[in-house]
């Protein structure tokens, strides 16, 4: 027998997620910031446990079949790219197109985009920055917001090249460096780079005892998404930029 049905008129709010194979963090991170009756649907894109610039660039050939492998019958407000350093390296407006040649989405957002307008919203124009990776991986994404006008005035480094380190950083090794460089004048606001890096429990550890911003990869990520999609932000303890 074959059963009557009808369709529901009402769907909910829907955010696509394009997260790295390598990534054992932002999809947390991102349920937690994001509105709870938000929709995040995950798909990942082929990524190397070694970061390195030619590892990073290798993503732009694979970015558009990891976004056609989100639901095509799915109503995508936005979808965000979860990799700074990786956008750096590929371009923000190339992230972009890659993205909407394999899914429809009015918006496509990334780290990078995210922090400039982060950095924006809060007045922020000199900025500290801690990367896990190796010096020369972050001098593309240095540059960007140079060109962007978001100076970073102070830079230091884990020195770690791979990723299944990178997310077994230890939150107190992130929060004392941070703080560390939080005392630097020159630092309006300290950001710790890299969606794999768990960050989410210091950030207002590190902000009560610097008094200055404290951003991350997946905290801007999530904030821009929102702005973008006209959402409200979920009022989580995740520093001043959601405040």
């Amino acid at each position: 027998m074959t059963l009557p049905y009808a369709l529901a008129t009402d769907r909910p709010t829907q955010i696509g997620l394009i997260v790295l194979q390598t990534d054992e963090t932002i999809e947390r991170d991102m349920r937690l910031l994001m509105p709870d009756d938000v929709e995040i649907l995950v798909s990942r894109v082929p990524s190397a446990q070694t970061v390195t610039s030619e590892t990073l660039q290798a993503m732009e050939q694979e970015l558009t079949r990891a976004a056609s492998l989100l639901p095509g019958g799915a109503s995508l407000a936005a979808v965000g790219y979860g990799c700074t350093s990786g956008t750096a390296q590929i371009g923000p407006d190339n992230v972009t197109a890659k993205v909407q040649a394999g899914i429809a989405t009015p918006v496509v957002t990334q780290p990078l985009s995210a922090l400039i307008a982060a950095c924006q919203h809060l007045g922020v124009t000199r900025i500290g920055m801690i990367s896990p990776y190796v010096a020369a991986v972050s001098e593309r994404l240095r540059m960007a917001l140079a060109d962007a006008g978001v100076n970073v005035a102070d830079f230091a480094s884990f020195d770690e090249p791979q990723e299944e380190k990178v997310v077994r950083i230890a939150a107190d090794s992130v929060s004392d460096a941070a703080i560390a460089m939080g005392q630097n004048p020159q630092c309006e606001a300290v950001f710790l780079s890299c969606t794999n890096l768990r960050t989410l429990d210091v950030i207002s550890r590190i902000e009560s005892q610097i008094a200055k911003p404290v951003l991350s990869s997946n905290q801007v990520l999530a904030w821009h998404l929102c702005q973008l999609a006209q959402l409200r932000t979920q009022g989580a303890p995740v520093g001043a930029l959601f405040a």
